[in-house]
């Protein structure tokens, strides 16, 4: 959780987003239809399988993580 591997660590995530307005939302649609540029080059691919609640829900627990 707190190691970068590809992308950024989830305490990285966690630290930039925290207190953001309507960011749950917004992440939530990177998870579900991809976005690329925001932490370098390497793409998040879409993962569309997820539904929009998980979605929500993964989002809520890592921004926690800080």
């Amino acid at each position: 959780m707190g190691a970068k591997k590809v992308g950024p660590s989830f305490k990285d995530i966690a630290k930039r987003y925290h207190g953001k307005p309507d960011i749950v939302d917004i992440l939530a649609g990177h998870v579900r239809n991809g976005n690329s540029g925001t932490w370098g080059a390497v793409p998040m691919p879409p993962n569309a399988h997820v539904s929009e609640e998980d979605a929500k829900r993964l989002v809520r627990w890592i921004l926690d993580s800080r």
